[in-house]
């Protein structure tokens, strides 16, 4: 290199960059001195919903257009494709070909594709210490889709033409995450924590992400994905509940209300209220995760890392309740 020369920064294209964990790879990638490019439909608004404390240089297009795509991976060594339909809705019809999009431009890019995933591919025989090799036997229509979603990830993998990373984690949670368990029905954004409603059997196991750490689990696999093979999965373990209960005692802990009441799921009124509410039948179908101990196994990031990032739980949560508007900052 001659004296003086500057190296061009990576590029990476982050799709969904305005949502919980396309948000935070978006930052820790910046923070790693990666150029960040992200596409959004109306980039003049992403830009104030995504993250403000990075450079991102927001391109105008749609997910759902082959050209589109392409045309913002153009430059980039890796995609990062954390682009879901809000609110569980219509996945099949939205899901798939967006993913069929970012398989396309990867492969046209020669770039790594990066698929945050997470435990829907697994069913309730499934359930004990889940490896990345754990059988998948999903009973739902989510779980089906996203077992058919790594596999055409996998497939597009198999000529050598594109290599993809798939990090597997439990529930989300964290700031700027509002579609999380936490925000939508544990507690009532913008208000003082008065109460807890906890979804789950109280001692079923459950694991919970929160979404920085996850994000800079990624980003230190971006940094070596030349090492992995063409394909890979990891497991990211996350904060992990023996028993699911005490994360309501915990959100009660951190928001310094111990005596605020824990209340049950009213399941009932969601089965009640489904024929005629879409977004209930959606969680219902997801109910089992639930009722059952659901566990990541994560020797093997920590093999290839040497850790997994982990923000202590009081610290998280106090971050996350303080971002939705139920405790001070």
């Amino acid at each position: 290199m001659e004296s003086g020369q500057q190296t061009k920064p990576r590029l990476a294209l982050v799709v969904g960059a305005t949502g919980g964990i396309g948000r935070e790879v978006a930052r820790a990638l910046a923070a790693q001195g990666w150029r960040v490019r992200a596409l959004n439909r109306d980039p003049q608004r992403a830009a104030l919903r995504g993250p403000t404390d990075c450079d991102i240089e927001w391109v105008h297009g749609d997910a759902m257009s082959a050209e589109d795509y392409r045309r913002a991976a153009t430059g980039a060594s890796v995609i990062v494709h954390a682009a879901n339909p809000p609110r569980y809705q219509r996945w099949r019809e939205l899901a798939i070909p967006m993913l069929d999009n970012a398989c396309a431009a990867a492969r046209a890019s020669s770039a790594r594709l990066v698929l945050p995933g997470n435990v829907y591919n697994y069913g309730p025989r499934d359930w004990s210490l889940l490896t990345e090799d754990t059988p998948q036997r999903p009973e739902t229509k989510k779980g089906q889709i996203r077992v058919e979603m790594e596999a055409a990830v996998r497939l597009a993998c198999a000529d050598g033409a594109m290599r993809a990373l798939v990090v597997r984690a439990g529930d989300y949670f964290g700031p700027g995450h509002r579609d999380s368990w936490i925000a939508t029905l544990m507690v009532r954004p913008g208000r003082p924590l008065a109460s807890v409603r906890y979804p789950g059997a109280p001692d079923a196991g459950h694991a919970w992400a929160y979404l920085p750490d996850l994000a800079a689990a990624i980003a230190r696999l971006i940094e070596i994905e030349a090492e992995l093979p063409d394909f890979e999965t990891f497991h990211f373990a996350g904060h992990w509940f023996e028993h699911g209960i005490d994360m309501a005692d915990a959100l009660r802990r951190v928001a310094q209300r111990p005596a605020a009441p824990v209340k049950k799921m009213p399941w009932w009124l969601l089965r009640a209220s489904a024929p005629i509410v879409p977004l209930f039948r959606e969680i219902l179908e997801m109910r089992y995760l639930w009722l059952n101990s659901v566990r990541l196994d994560n020797r093997k990031l920590v093999a290839r890392l040497g850790s997994e990032p982990h923000t202590p739980l009081d610290t998280a949560l106090g971050e996350t309740l303080s971002a939705l508007g139920c405790i001070a900052a």
